[in-house]
Order: C-alpha cells, then structure tokens, then sequence
C-alpha cells in the first residue's frame, strides 16, 4: 500500500497542488448547491444531506474522493459569511491572504509549546502580539483562542495579582463568558451592575464599589455582542481608580475600532485597563481563531510559568532558547498570529481600517432604511455595526418565529438580541462587500417572513 504524501517537506507543494484545485472545486460545488446563505430545510434536512455525504464515520476501507466529497457536503452545508444575507452574529468572512497564511501553517505544522518545534513563529507572535497590545495602549499580549479564553484568562491573572481572590463586578449587558470563567476559577458569585440601555451604569456601579470589600475587579465591555454597545470607558476606568478596583476591557468586538482614524476615539479609556480582550476574528477579518488578551503589566504574566523539562529545561533557557510555556494555558497550539501578521503587512492600519469603516457605514445605511421603513421598528443607531430591529407592532413570539422561518427557508441569517424586555432580530454587517440593495433586499426578505 503506498504511503501518503505529506503537506509539508520537499514533496509538500505538489502533493498539495492537486488537492487544493479538489477543495477549491468542491468549494465551488457546494455554493452551487447551497444556493444562499444558509442551506435550506432546517437541522433535519442538514443532518440528512451529511449522513448522505459521510456514509459510515470510520470506513473500513478508505475512499480517495473523500475530501472531494466531504468538501462539498461542508460548503452546502454552511453558513457563509461572505453572504451579504448572513448577518446573524460576529461572524466574519475572512480575508482570501488570512485564508492562505492559514493554510501555510496547517502545511508546516509548527506547535508554539517549545521553540525548537517553532522557531520563526515564536519570534512572530511576540513581536506582532505585542505590537497589537501598544496599539490599544497597553505593553504585551497572549494569543489567545478568542474573547472566551481572553476573558478568563483576565479573571486568572486578577486573581493572582490579589493573592488567591477576587471578586468579579460586570454590567447585566456583559459577555456570558465572564460569568462563567469566575465559575471555573471558583470565584465568588459575580456582582451584576444595571445596563439600562445597554451599557454599564456608572452611578449604579460608583454604589457598588462603595458598597463591596475586598479585591474587585471591573469588566467593562466596548462593543457588546447583543447590540454592540460601548461602554463609558473613561467614567469607569476613573471610578476603578477611585475606588482601587482592578479594570478588565472585553473589547473582543469593538477593538476592531483601534485602526480606523475615524471610529478609534470611540475606544478613549482603554489603556486604562489592566487587561483587554481583543479578538481578531470579528473586526479584523482573520479565520477562527485569533484572539488576543492585552496586558498592562508584563510582569503579571510570570504567574503563568510553568516548567516541562522536556519543553523549556532550565538550562537551555539560560542558554538563550525562549521558554514558551508561559505565553498560555494550552501546550500545542498552532502559530494564529501568522495570519494576522499576514493581514497587517498586507493592508497595512489604513487598510484594515477602511474596512472597519466600510462596515460601519453599512449598518448606517441599515439603520436608515429600517428607520425611514412604516413597517419596521428600529432600535437604535448603531453603535459599531449591529442593527437591531422589529417588525412593528409585533409581539416576541412573532419576531422569534420571523427569525426561525428565514432560516428554515435558507434565505437570510439574523440573529436575536433582548433588550429593553422585547426581543429584537440583530443585523451584524462584518462583510465589507455588501452593498446597498443588499441591504434593501435583506429587509424585503424580513418583511416577507413576518407571519400574519
């Protein structure tokens, strides 16, 4: 039985020029086939179509047009971000250079747990994380998976930099995952703040600092994942320093706003964090996953030491090979910061910004429409690109079910966000290619599926 070829070494190029025009037609295949953003029929009629294509999970004898086959079964079955119609969550379609740095690091294969498995990438990601955390005004970045693990990570080093214990205060309008990693680091119960509009309350949270004792540490929020709102940044990060409270930043979605001239003011008071989650796979347009969390003080990452001798042995790190432990919580983990080093040496700040902006000023062409429409409720203007509005004169169940038709249907992909105690369907435009009449057709479609 002849053996595999493999992706990388001297016979790595052409062994993959072959398959890649598969992927790429297959690609290609399943578009076709989709039709939309979204295939058609609901979890059932996907659930089927995949069985069809993958027959028996462990075969015992193999198929070689597997991945022709399998590719084709993915893209049908996909929600494609590079619709114009898919606008449900922060989700964004990549940029084409992001795609092919990424496909270099599945053909190399480096694993950043120890230096000699990964040298030039370890290089990259200190240089290129670091860069990136001035950019938001603060010293040093890890790589991170994206907000979730960003955001523990933060309550990690909170934590330690308070001897064992802290106490968490959050908005109601805060990610879940904040919640949930003072959960897993068996912190107190969280001290939730109103968010009356959506954002942190400053008065609310002056009287619970007053109120509380103990280490604290603040989350505040710019660019929330239900409406995209920012936080009063500066009033908080002053009431932080009043009250000798520890300030984190979950900026997964609004850290975007740092490379464009126009919106970057809109983030004032984020270097006064200790920490900030910053997430590249939203505003930044990089394949999943390229988060970051940003650090103020470098120092405070010694507390992530930890020692392998068969990965960062003592003497060999006085011997001058970098010890790569420290930089996470995870062991193998892949090089992400090539992609995004990619991107930045490609389009420059200015580039990803026009981006940025492009997004911006679709949602508020959005917002206009559905403002200017008799049929339609709008929210409010956005904030950074979420649009979030209503049929008018409809109740929850009604706005639920427009939702839930949409995509049965395969026609458009909306998400849903309460706020105010109603529900709303959310519009995120992260795509940068969408036009206008899409825009309008996006609306036609809604309106179209609002029952009665």
């Amino acid at each position: 039985m002849p053996i595999e070829p493999l992706a990388s070494g001297p016979h790595g190029p052409d062994a993959l020029r072959p398959l890649l025009d598969t992927v790429l037609a297959a690609l290609a295949q399943g578009r076709r086939a989709r039709g939309g953003p979204l295939p058609a029929g609901g979890p059932r009629a996907v659930a089927r179509r995949v069985a069809d294509a993958l027959g028996e999970a462990l075969p015992e004898e193999g198929d070689p047009d597997g991945l022709r086959v399998l590719v084709a079964a993915l893209a049908e079955g996909a929600a494609d971000p590079a619709d114009p119609l898919c606008a449900g969550h922060l989700h964004c379609p990549p940029l084409a250079v992001a795609t092919a740095a990424d496909l270099a690091v599945s053909a190399l294969n480096p694993s950043l747990d120890s230096w000699d498995q990964a040298p030039a990438a370890a290089t990259l990601e200190a240089v290129v994380a670091g860069a990136l955390a001035r950019t938001a005004g603060l010293a040093d970045a890890l790589v991170t998976t994206g907000g979730t693990e960003s955001n523990q990570l933060a309550l990690l080093l909170a934590r330690e930099a308070y001897g064992g214990s802290v106490r968490l205060v959050c908005a109601a309008s805060a990610h879940h995952s904040l919640a949930r990693g003072a959960w897993l680091l068996g912190l107190p119960d969280p001290v939730v703040v109103p968010a009356p509009g959506g954002t942190l309350d400053p008065a609310a949270l002056d009287a619970a600092l007053t109120d509380l004792s103990g280490p604290l540490l603040v989350a505040a929020t710019a660019g929330t994942t239900d409406a995209g709102l920012i936080d009063p940044l500066p009033e908080i990060a002053a009431l932080c320093a009043a009250h000798g409270a520890r300030l984190h930043i979950d900026a997964a979605y609004g850290g975007g706003l740092l490379f464009s001239d126009r919106h970057r003011a809109r983030l004032a008071g984020l270097d006064a964090a200790h920490t900030v989650t910053l997430d590249l796979h939203k505003l930044g347009w990089q394949p999943v996953a390229a988060g970051l969390l940003a650090v103020a003080d470098p120092g405070e990452l010694a507390v992530l030491h930890h020692h392998a001798g068969y990965l960062n042995a003592d003497d060999d790190t006085e011997a001058g090979f970098p010890d790569l432990l420290g930089r996470s919580l995870r062991t193998t983990r892949r090089p992400d910061i090539l992609k995004a080093a990619v991107t930045l040496r490609t389009l420059g700040r200015r580039g990803l910004g026009a981006l940025v902006d492009q997004v911006c000023d679709r949602a508020h062409e959005f917002a206009a429409l559905v403002r200017a429409h008799p049929g339609f409720e709008l929210y409010d203007t956005p904030a950074i690109s979420t649009v979030l509005f209503r049929p008018a004169d409809a109740d929850d169940a009604t706005v639920a079910a427009t939702r839930r038709n949409l995509l049965h249907e395969g026609r458009a992909v909306l998400g849903r966000a309460r706020l105010d105690g109603r529900l709303w369907l959310k519009a995120t435009l992260l795509n940068p290619h969408t036009r206008p009449d899409d825009l309008a057709h996006l609306l036609k479609l809604v309106e179209g599926s609002t029952p009665g």
